[in-house]
């Protein structure tokens, strides 16, 4: 083995120097602080799972996505997780079984068997909020608006929020009486807006009148708001719960605009995302010049039914390493209050006491020639009439 084989990385899998790493630390903790105040409480779930429980409530989704190892101690798999939401949907449902509406939120690694788009990290810093135990479309409003508030928190501008709605396509595949190997091969199509063979399928497999003519127009509905008014038109023949659901996009784009009036919106009722397991309402949110969302998430109902409680849930998950690409600040301005360089001749009683102020200090060490600009100190010990001073470095005033 070389040297070279020793320290380079895996593709996707990269590591947080200090300077960034400082940065990076700072924004965590003003997300969940931000959360915090909206009364979201932290939780830390384990990094390795049994697999039972890593992709319980949705589907095989994640199971490609997942590294899997053998459990020494039973011989079972275990895996890496992917997402954090299983876990947090099992903490709502086993461990704190509490009546009513649950707001938890999470921060920390998760990992990718594989890329989830071209060039995307395979090690992201996953971070989100979940409000569990409330179906109503009041509690989608307040995770967009949470979702919204943290991207200000890296001046996000001209935010673009898609909007979709997987139920529109749940009941019109049910009304049009498709199989589900059917319903899962044109909801492949339709994620990939490959409307050539959406026709195919539907002549293939004779869905003609009412069914075949909305399925037909779902990958044409996308666009501004005034494409849902063109849906009501199009979906007319639709079940009764294709009308609701136009009318709850209605409302969270309505209500949005006047909570966040610079928000952009794309409504995409063929967006499927997340298909296996969301249930309602999915959105994303794009900012310009970026091709991937920089936040998503949806309304995922009854995640929770296999860990022995049913629950209604809707949520949001962002990556901070994408965050802090977006966050324009230097590593000088993570720092937070002072650092103070101590020469090596101060007195360690000295340093103990600022220390125990709650100030910063880097100590030289002996031999050391490193002056306080280079250790990245912007106050230095003086020592004035035989009495140590904190004092500003001259390289941080420019």
């Amino acid at each position: 083995m070389t040297v070279a084989d020793r320290w380079l990385l895996p593709d996707g899998i990269e590591e947080i120097l200090p300077d960034r790493a400082r940065c990076a630390e700072k924004l965590r903790r003003d997300i969940l602080d931000l959360f915090d105040r909206w009364g979201y409480q932290l939780v830390i779930p384990p990094h390795l799972e049994f697999m039972e429980s890593l992709t319980a409530g949705v589907g095989h989704d994640l199971d490609l996505q997942t590294f899997k190892v053998t459990d020494q101690l039973t011989g079972r798999t275990m895996g890496l997780r992917a997402d954090t939401t299983p876990a947090v949907a099992r903490i709502d449902a086993h461990t704190l079984k509490m009546d009513g509406p649950v707001r938890l939120c999470y921060a920390g690694s998760v990992f990718h068997a594989r890329p989830a788009s071209l060039g995307a990290s395979r090690s992201p810093i996953q971070i989100g909020a979940e409000l569990y135990g409330h179906s109503g479309i009041e509690s989608d409003l307040e995770v967009i608006s949470l979702m919204l508030e943290t991207l200000t928190r890296v001046d996000a501008d001209s935010v673009s929020l898609d909007l979709g709605h997987v139920q529109i396509y749940r009941l019109l595949a049910t009304q049009a009486g498709l199989s589900d190997s059917q319903e899962m091969e044109l909801f492949d199509a339709l994620q990939r807006k490959a409307i050539s063979e959406v026709e195919q399928l539907l002549t293939q497999w004779e869905i003609d009148g009412v069914s075949g003519r909305m399925l037909r127009a779902l990958p044409q509905l996308a666009g501004g708001p005034e494409i849902l008014e063109r849906a009501r038109d199009n979906l007319v023949d639709a079940p009764e719960g294709v009308a609701l659901a136009l009318d709850e996009l209605e409302v969270i784009a309505r209500e949005i605009t006047r909570l966040y009036p610079g928000t952009g919106f794309y409504f995409d009722l063929g967006e499927l995302r997340g298909y296996n397991y969301h249930t309602g309402v999915v959105f994303a949110a794009y900012l310009p010049d970026q091709g991937q969302a920089v936040a998503k998430g949806g309304r995922y109902d009854g995640v929770g039914e296999a860990f022995g409680r049913s629950r209604p849930a809707t949520g949001f998950s962002t990556d901070l390493k994408a965050l802090l690409e977006l966050k324009a600040e230097s590593a000088k301005d993570c720092i937070e209050g002072t650092t103070i360089f101590a020469p090596v001749d101060v007195d360690a009683a000295v340093v103990q006491t600022l220390r125990r102020q709650g100030e910063r200090v880097v100590r030289q060490l002996p031999g050391e020639e490193t002056d306080a600009a280079g250790m990245g100190c912007n106050h230095q010990l003086i020592c004035r009439d035989g009495e140590w001073l904190v004092e500003p470095v001259a390289a941080f005033l420019l």
